[in-house]
């Protein structure tokens, strides 16, 4: 097993010079933002699961 694995992720995207942008530019990256929020989410709602299945088994 990489120990780099273990590390966590805290690295914060840089961010984008928005004035630059057009609006058409600027909607498909909000719906970037929506997709990746959800991707999120749903990782969230897995490891929560995950979790609530682990307690469940070692309190048996």
């Amino acid at each position: 097993m990489d120990t780099d694995d273990l590390d966590p992720i805290k690295k914060k995207p840089q961010k984008k010079d928005l004035g630059r942008m057009s609006v058409g530019d600027l909607l498909e990256y909000i719906g970037e933002l929506k997709a990746e929020i959800n991707r999120a989410e749903t990782e969230i709602v897995k490891k929560s699961k995950a979790k609530q299945g682990a307690e469940g088994f070692f309190k048996s």
